[in-house]
């Protein structure tokens, strides 16, 4: 093995299992390779190199005395800075709480440790997890591995940039409209949005409750079905996580077969304003499917232009009521972008959020018929547009700001206002030499289906073969 950083999270936990290598060995590559390219690509807030060579210290004595192992053991990983570890400082990417250490520690976070994963360190984020590019006045903006001009995605843009970079053989980011997919799809990686309430989320910094989900992201399939197969399911510290039996999504992933899969291309909406190179990407990656079996279904979608805005309806004045008296006391310590994007939720109507609650199990239901009644799996873009730079999208609070948003997150914030689990799978490249992407969406708690569908998919064009051309 050359370059252990290289291997998939699958089988650097198959070499620590075999003892090919150690838990430290594993970690010290992983810890050179993060403080190399730490000036080049900014993906961590907090990088722990002592915690973690005395997590790996342990994982090889347990080993050492026979303990049994778990599905992660000795493999390093990290996670975007909202994750909540007792007693360690977690900025959740702000100056308002550079300092924050909380009283608790993520469920998620714990499952993770469980398993025996190693934690490398706070990743980079958009502040307060708001804003679809990655940018942070704060702790400076987080670059993109295949090209460092452009953007990463956000809000996770560490967990994007550390697992696409190879620094982390995996990352949790979060999904409020788009936040774990973004970033997955601009770093040429696999991201799951799983299905509203699948993953528990206590002790996870909160933005929008009823459009929140915790989601990995990971350089191959299998390897985020395995994690999300780790954090999911019922968790008494989170009443709502839904306590439906989690399914063996790695099995979904192995040796899949998807002859007479019906697969979903939408008439409307998610093609509509999508560029040349991305429609090309997209029928390249339909008619690969096509070949492997499945059959293509044209469908017509629901009107988004009512999802969207009751997405923003809710969001809005959840976010504002989490920051409230920060955006009353310290409305100065806000990025630009950011208090630009919360302080309109004071302002608008409770009846009118009330109504978008009422209405969103009725226009999920509208939708899922809509598609599914004759197919299997929906695929969509998951940004339909070639990944811009950090320069032209770094406008603060300009005019423009809002059509740049709604061009970034056109195709994936429907889904979190809708619930469907939605999995960003690696599409190729554009014309500028950045990754592209496309979803495959699913009906509530159908992740398996999507692992399956992906993981033929990647069975055929090899995508984590490539990996960024960094020194």
């Amino acid at each position: 093995m050359t370059d252990l950083t290289h291997m998939s999270l699958i089988e650097a936990a198959e070499a620590v299992a075999a003892k090919q290598i150690s838990a430290r060995e594993l970690t010290q590559a992983c810890i050179a390779r993060a403080e190399a390219l730490q000036p080049t690509l900014n993906c961590f807030i907090s990088l722990d190199p002592e915690g973690a060579l005395a997590e790996a210290d342990l994982a090889d004595a347990a080993q050492a005395r026979g303990d049994a192992l778990g599905p992660l053991h000795g493999v390093p990983l990290a996670h975007k800075d909202m994750y909540y570890r007792k007693g360690r400082v977690s900025t959740c990417g702000s100056k308002i709480r550079k300092d924050f250490k909380p009283d608790v520690t993520a469920t998620v976070i714990s499952r993770l440790a469980d398993a025996g994963a190693v934690h490398m360190g706070g990743l980079n984020m958009s502040e307060f997890a708001v804003g679809p590019f990655g940018h942070n006045e704060h702790w400076g903006h987080c670059r993109n591995p295949w090209n460092p001009d452009h953007v990463t995605g956000g809000s996770s843009s560490g967990s994007g940039s550390s697992v696409g970079g190879r620094l982390v053989f995996g990352a949790l980011g979060s999904d409020t409209g788009g936040s774990v997919r973004l970033p997955a799809a601009c770093c040429g990686l696999v991201g799951m949005k799983p299905t509203q309430t699948r993953v528990s989320r206590f002790g996870v910094m909160g933005l929008s409750f009823s459009l929140d989900n915790v989601g990995p992201l990971t350089r191959t399939v299998r390897d985020n079905a395995r994690m999300l197969q780790l954090i999911a399911g019922a968790d008494a510290k989170d009443p709502t996580a839904a306590s439906m039996p989690v399914g063996d999504y790695e099995a979904a992933t192995q040796n899949p077969d998807i002859k007479g899969l019906r697969i979903a291309i939408p008439k409307n909406y998610y093609n509509d304003d999508a560029t040349a190179d991305i429609r090309d990407l997209m029928t390249a990656s339909q008619k690969k499917f096509e070949a492997m079996g499945a059959t293509i279904v044209e469908v017509a979608v629901t009107d988004h232009e009512e999802i969207n805005t009751l997405a923003t309806v809710l969001r809005g004045p959840e976010a504002a009521t989490l920051h409230g008296a920060w955006l009353r006391d310290r409305p100065q310590d806000y990025g630009a972008q950011v208090r630009a994007r919360l302080e309109p939720g004071l302002a608008m109507s409770g009846v009118h959020y009330v109504k978008a609650l009422q209405l969103r199990a009725q226009i999920s239901k509208r939708f899922i018929d809509a598609v599914f009644a004759n197919a299997d799996v929906l695929h969509v873009p998951t940004i339909a547009m070639p990944i811009p730079s950090i320069e032209v999208t770094d406008v603060k609070d300009s005019q423009g700001f809002p059509a740049l948003i709604e061009s970034m997150t056109h195709c994936t914030r429907p889904f979190n206002y809708l619930g469907l689990p939605a999995l960003a799978v690696p599409a190729g490249f554009t014309e500028n030499g950045l990754p592209a992407s496309f979803q495959l969406v699913g009906r509530p708690f159908a992740e398996a289906s999507l692992y399956r569908a992906a993981a033929a998919y990647e069975a055929e064009v090899k995508f984590s073969d490539t990996a960024p051309n960094l020194t």
